[in-house]
């Protein structure tokens, strides 16, 4: 009933940024959280970020606090991470979701996914 389509991921080299989309449609998401995660092969699917569509309150993952920036624009129905500082380490595929849960900090906690976008930084 949900359908997320990410885009904006790229190459970019450390210290730099890039600026990812998702692009939600299906079903109002007034009672959703929408969320930002990422994974590396072998690894798991990790938190990133996420905001609530009812307040905007925002939760980010330690290692992203002051770097990345989650946001909406409620009219286009679009969730937005923005990633500045970029290091090596970010380097993954980057998912957007939606969950019912009003804290989602793990992908367990999410039960919409778009198809990923990937993320590739340089040194």
């Amino acid at each position: 009933q949900v359908q997320l389509v990410e885009s904006g991921g790229g190459l970019a080299q450390a210290g730099g940024s890039l600026r990812l989309s998702c692009a939600a449609s299906g079903r109002t998401f007034s009672s959703y959280t929408m969320g930002w995660l990422r994974q590396v092969p072998g690894k798991e699917r990790e938190f990133v970020a996420a905001i609530r569509w009812s307040d905007s309150t925002t939760y980010y993952k330690g290692s992203v606090k002051g770097r990345f920036t989650i946001s909406k624009d409620n009219a286009n129905n679009t969730v937005y991470l923005q990633l500045n500082s970029l290091k090596p380490e970010d380097t993954a595929v980057y998912y957007c979701a939606a969950s019912t849960w009003r804290r989602p900090i793990s992908a367990y906690e999410y039960a919409y996914w778009g198809q990923g976008t990937q993320v590739t930084i340089s040194s």
